[in-house]
């Protein structure tokens, strides 16, 4: 995570505590998840960042020039491969990249902790002038309409938001909306949730399979 109401120190135990012993597991489901729903937007030539980057399960197992992952969490650091550049800060903060350097800003699950939406706003910010022209930010979340319950079963849970909310502000900022998809992946690998992987492989690859079972959005903004 890369901004919050928490500390580190209190990130990194919701974190160990939230998701002791599927450190395997969640790797398997996200090189699954990349290869057959993500690569499509992974740049041939550009630098990439993981936006709330966890344990590094998306930006560890992605080939790119440069790799970035920003997290306040400060376990993160000792999840990453050698090559990936970890910046430790608020994601609403300015960003020590060079501005119009990265091919893709990726993030998973991130936005509804940030604490309100003038701190998403400035990140989104961050993220268009750190991007190149045609640069893409690609964002997954929890839609707020699909799951309004158990969402708020996360302690770390501040913000609600649906594919709507942030493809809108995503045009204020400056994006062009290529996608906004609203009911796409399941909502959690936290609090028991495993399906066995050949299930995971067979739903990423049949979208249709989406509008009964999704309860995450994934947005697509490209800078023009």
């Amino acid at each position: 995570m890369s901004v919050s109401t928490h500390d580190g120190d209190e990130l990194a135990r919701i974190y160990r505590t939230r998701f002791e012993g599927q450190k395997e597991y969640r790797l398997a489901v996200w090189r699954i998840l990349i290869g057959a729903v993500f690569a499509r937007w992974l740049p041939a030539d550009g630098q990439i960042l993981d936006l709330g980057a966890g344990q590094g399960e998306f930006i560890n197992q992605v080939e790119a020039p440069g790799r970035l992952a920003m997290d306040l969490n400060p376990d993160t650091r000792h999840s990453l491969r050698p090559e990936v550049r970890f910046l430790e800060q608020d994601c609403s903060a300015p960003w020590p990249i060079e501005e119009g350097s990265l091919g893709l800003v990726f993030t998973s699950n991130f936005f509804e902790h940030l604490p309100d939406k003038a701190t998403l706003q400035r990140t989104l910010e961050r993220a268009h002038r750190a991007l190149r022209s045609e640069g893409r930010l690609v964002a997954v979340g929890p839609n707020i309409r699909l799951i309004p319950g158990p969402y708020w079963d996360f302690w770390d849970h501040y913000l609600p938001l649906t594919e709507k909310s942030l493809a809108e502000l995503g045009r204020l900022t400056g994006f062009v909306v290529e996608h906004e998809w609203g009911a796409t992946l399941p909502y959690s690998m936290s609090q028991g949730f495993a399906p066995p992987l050949w299930a995971v492989r067979l739903y990423a690859r049949l979208p249709f399979l989406w509008r009964f079972f999704g309860k995450q959005f994934i947005v697509v903004l490209r800078k023009p």
